[in-house]
């Protein structure tokens, strides 16, 4: 069965499954430098749909399903006990027509409440018939499919926490092909974590929508100590709130959002009247939620005795890398597992998911990371940059010797919003002004970190725990001896965001760290995205020359210089360049 999810709403994306392999998933932030969280039907039409499928080889009429992402509108009057209604958007038929479609809800669910109920509909006079499962669901099993708890055929616990949602858990039993709703652990919002930061310096200016706050108070919050009392005191209101929410079962959903706002005042009007610095405000904060996720999670599975203890967490908080690995070091699950799509950018696969799991009764997808539109050449700039051949040793010799950073376009693009290597910036690690120049370069903040790219087979002798993480969705260590050699990495806290890989991974990637250990000493790279600020990754190397932050750009064996560096004026490999002429 051919399958082909859409997510139509910010954060949009396309993406098709045949026979139980995902073929590619396109997040619409990665085409043509669109925006941060770009909305799928924007661009939508049936010729831009066609171009994608005719690009990796279908056409629309091998779909045999389309499944469109739910969604739901917070305010509407008519808002449930328990969800928020379903959802109409608007799709272009041609340049001058649209109409109007309706999708599944959002997924704020009580507990028991079935999470895989299929919508169907409709609509003949487009010619145009789609399935439609709740935004939750997509979350749930985005994260299952593609574990290797699925691909085992073992049982397994989802929590899904979202910026509109609470934390919700399910429940996998891979023999039945059931997914039970265990319900709500607690009642704060996702979107809190940033929501409570725009109360303070430097985010008060932000707007609390704005997607990027989240990511740099995890960073931003290094700065900072969790203060021991505020953190009595914001367990306490929270227990308040709880029992009153428990005391009160009929409360409708947007009563049970109203307490977070609630919840979140008080927290500030404690932080006021105790001079409580900010900074140290959102540090506590985050080990509030930290703490409270932990616990509602060990009181939920000691009472779930008889089922296995594998853990999913999937939606926009499982990036938080601290909670991730707050939860993988407890002991409480025999392992964690997140997808490196937990937030939106892996609806379109989790809607596709959905189908494929109710009408085919399949678990698993095999899939790749690197399933992204493939990277181009576009127009080259031969009056600003000179292009000559590039071999991944080359690339090495160029990086241990000029200490510059590199923009790096291989292949397909890595799926969600982490740079893994084919979509990169890479460096040296070894000077401690690189991270400086590369938060100058993307126009960043100073404290924000640049993370390390490392060979999996010697990650233990430089991270603790060092374990594999190919996705970049855990909190390492840097060990001491290390810290002095690999400046450009570590954070703050002594600690880095790392990705692992192999050869089997990215075999290039592997390849080129291999190749840069081998004259340095140093089995690991400085990696952050190579994107236009608030945009998504480069598609193609014009694009990197516009943005012109870099002197050197690698891409299809490759490599392109600016005529004006150094690199183009004394590297050897320019001297056999034939278009200089």
């Amino acid at each position: 069965m051919i399958i082909c999810g859409l997510k139509l709403t910010h954060d949009g994306a396309i993406a098709l499954i045949d026979d139980g392999k995902l073929i590619f998933s396109y997040e619409m932030e990665k085409l043509n430098n669109n925006g941060r969280f770009s909305s799928l039907s924007t661009y939508y039409s049936k010729q831009f749909v066609s171009d994608i499928l005719g690009e990796n080889g279908y056409s629309i009429d091998d779909v045999d399903q389309f499944v469109i992402d739910g969604w739901g509108d917070h305010d509407s009057e008519n808002t449930s006990n328990h969800d928020y209604p379903p959802f109409k958007t608007m799709l272009p038929q041609s340049e001058k027509e649209r109409f109007e479609i309706e999708l599944a809800g959002y997924g704020l669910l009580v507990k028991d409440e079935n999470i895989l109920e299929r919508k169907l509909f409709n609509y003949p006079d487009y010619n145009f018939e789609y399935s439609s499962y709740m935004h939750t669901a997509g979350h749930v099993l985005s994260g299952y499919c593609t574990s290797p708890y699925a691909k085992q055929g073992e049982d397994a616990y989802v929590l899904a926490w979202d910026g509109g949602m609470f934390p919700q858990v399910f429940y996998v039993n891979a023999k039945t092909r059931k997914v039970y709703n265990l319900g709500t652990i607690f009642h704060v919002l996702g979107i809190s974590y940033a929501a409570f930061a725009t109360n303070y310096k430097p985010y008060n200016k932000y707007n609390v929508d704005d997607g990027s706050v989240a990511g740099k108070v995890m960073a931003y919050i290094a700065l900072g100590k969790c203060n021991d009392e505020a953190l009595v005191e914001f367990k306490r209101l929270f227990e308040v709130q709880e029992q009153e929410i428990a005391s009160r079962p009929d409360l409708k959903s947007k009563e049970l959002i109203a307490y977070t706002s609630k919840l979140l005042s008080e927290f500030v009007i404690y932080g006021e009247l105790n001079d409580v610095d900010g900074v140290d405000m959102m540090a506590t904060f985050h080990v509030f939620l930290q703490d409270v996720l932990l616990d509602r999670l060990m009181k939920l599975v000691e009472k779930q005795t008889d089922r296995i203890p594998n853990f999913c967490f999937v939606g926009g908080c499982a990036l938080n890398i601290k909670w991730n690995s707050n939860i993988r070091n407890s002991g409480l699950f025999n392992d964690v597992w997140v997808p490196p799509f937990p937030n939106d950018s892996g609806s379109a696969i989790g809607a596709a998911c959905c189908e494929m799991f109710v009408t085919e009764g399949r678990l698993a997808i095999d899939w790749d990371v690197y399933s992204g539109p493939f990277a181009k050449e576009g127009e080259f700039d031969h009056e600003n940059w000179a292009k000559a051949e590039c071999s991944l040793t080359d690339l090495a010799q160029l990086l241990h010797e000029y200490d510059e950073p590199v923009v790096f376009l291989n292949g397909r693009a890595e799926l969600g919003p982490r740079a893994l290597g084919n979509r990169s910036i890479l460096a040296a690690p070894v000077n401690p002004s690189m991270k400086e120049e590369l938060n100058r370069g993307k126009n960043r903040e100073a404290y924000r970190p640049v993370a390390p790219i490392c060979k999996e087979d010697k990650a233990m002798e430089i991270f603790t725990p060092g374990s594999s993480d190919p996705y970049m969705l855990f909190d390492h260590k840097v060990r001491p001896e290390w810290l002095d050699k690999i400046p450009a990495i570590c954070h703050l806290d002594g600690t880095a965001r790392l990705q692992t890989v192999s050869r089997e991974g990215n075999a290039q990637i592997y390849d080129l760290i291999s190749a840069y250990e081998a004259l340095s000493g140093v089995p690991l790279l400085c990696n952050t995205s190579a994107n236009f600020n608030g945009k998504g990754f480069f598609p193609d190397v014009k694009s990197v020359m516009e943005w012109g932050e870099v002197n050197m750009i690698w891409h299809d064996g490759h490599i392109y210089a600016k005529r004006n560096s150094t690199i183009f004026s004394t590297s050897i490999l320019f001297k056999k360049d034939l278009n200089l002429a």
